[in-house]
C-alpha cells in the first residue's frame, strides 16, 4: 500500500496536527480534495470507551469537499518504524482505512502522501450525527489518550494557530465549553 521508492508523506487532519509521534523532517501545510474532516467515528479506546464512545476526527469522502492540514514528510531511514508506529496507532479497531492520497502543498508541489480515511461500512462510523449531538458526546467522553475535549480543543488550537478556518469545529468547540461549564 506505501509507496515505495519515494518519499513518504503524512497527512494529518486531527491529533497527528499536535502530536504526530515521530519527528518528521519537513512540515508543510497541505490539501487533500474529495474528502472532509468530520467528527464521524466513534472512539472506544483513544477518547471513549466501549461503554461510553467519543468521537474523533476523520476523513469523510464528499464530492466537492476539501481538507487542509499538514503534510509531514518522514526521514527515509525512520520510514519503517513511523509505518508500524502509525498502523499500530490509527489501525487500532480497523474503522480507518490506510489510503495513499494526492495533496496539494502550499508551497504549489504536490505530492502522494499515507491518510488514514474512515471505512462508512465499519460499526464505529456515524456520519449522520448533529452537531448538537457531537458536542453532547465529546463533552463527557474519556478514553485512554484523555478526554475528548481536548482532542477537539487542541486541534482547533492548532487549526486557528496555522490559519485553517473550520467553522463547525469552532461551534462544537463552543458548544462543548457551554455544556461543560467552562
Amino acid at each position: 500500500m506505501v509507496l515505495q521508492g519515494k518519499d513518504l508523506w503524512v497527512f494529518g487532519y486531527g491529533s497527528l496536527l499536535w502530536d504526530p509521534g515521530f519527528e518528521p523532517v519537513e512540515i508543510v501545510q497541505a490539501r487533500l480534495d474529495g474528502y472532509h474532516r468530520s467528527f464521524c467515528m466513534w472512539s472506544i479506546h483513544h477518547r471513549g470507551s466501549e461503554t461510553d464512545p467519543g468521537l474523533v476526527l476523520a476523513l469523510d469522502a464528499q464530492t466537492g469537499g476539501s481538507c487542509e492540514g499538514v503534510a509531514f514528510r518522514v526521514a527515509e531511514h525512520e520510514r519503517d518504524a513511523v509505518l508500524a508506529y502509525l498502523r499500530e496507532r490509527e489501525l487500532i479497531s480497523a474503522a480507518y482505512v490506510e489510503k495513499i492520497v494526492p495533496l496539494a502543498l502550499s508551497d504549489g508541489r504536490e505530492v502522494d502522501a499515507l491518510a488514514y480515511v474512515i471505512d462508512r461500512d465499519h460499526r464505529q462510523y456515524c456520519g449522520d450525527l448533529s452537531l448538537q449531538r457531537q458536542a453532547e458526546v465529546i463533552s463527557t467522553a474519556i478514553g485512554g489518550r484523555g478526554p475528548n475535549t481536548e482532542y477537539l480543543y487542541n486541534t482547533v488550537a492548532h487549526l486557528d494557530a496555522m490559519g485553517i478556518a473550520d467553522a463547525d469545529l469552532h461551534w462544537l468547540e463552543a458548544e462543548v465549553r457551554r455544556l461543560a461549564g467552562q
